[in-house]
């Protein structure tokens, strides 16, 4: 078994209207098969979508302070601070001043609407 780099300039990265994500690793850049790490970059006054995933997620503040409503909590974060988040929990990523995190979760992780409609797989999670 060998190791694989996938180096910078091979990030993918992926706009939203909320943020701007860059797959780091993920099972269609090679080196993994089942786990995913991305980086999430929110400008100020950015808020995320109400969504909720059918896999757990590791999310990490590198920058910035940022909420995030897990249920009916919110959970507020500032550097350094890290957030796991079970599976099936409806969430939504807010900051005011705007925020990085780095997030880790599996590959094979589905959003929907808290309603249960719309399962998309993310294309930096894959």
């Amino acid at each position: 078994m060998s190791a694989t780099k996938i180096a910078q300039p091979d990030a993918r990265r992926t706009e939203t209207p909320n943020a701007l994500m860059t797959t780091l690793a993920s099972p269609t850049q090679g080196g993994t098969q089942t786990l995913s790490l991305w980086r999430v970059s929110m400008n100020p006054g950015q808020s995320g979508p109400l969504h909720v995933f059918d896999v757990e997620q590791v999310w990490h503040v590198l920058e910035g302070a940022a909420t995030i409503v897990v249920g009916t909590e919110s959970i507020e974060l500032s550097v350094g601070d890290t957030l796991v988040i079970p599976a099936g929990a409806p969430r939504q990523i807010r900051t005011g001043a705007g925020a990085g995190f780095v997030v880790s979760g599996p590959a094979s992780g589905q959003a929907t609407t808290p309603d249960g409609a719309d399962s998309v797989s993310p294309p930096w999670i894959v």
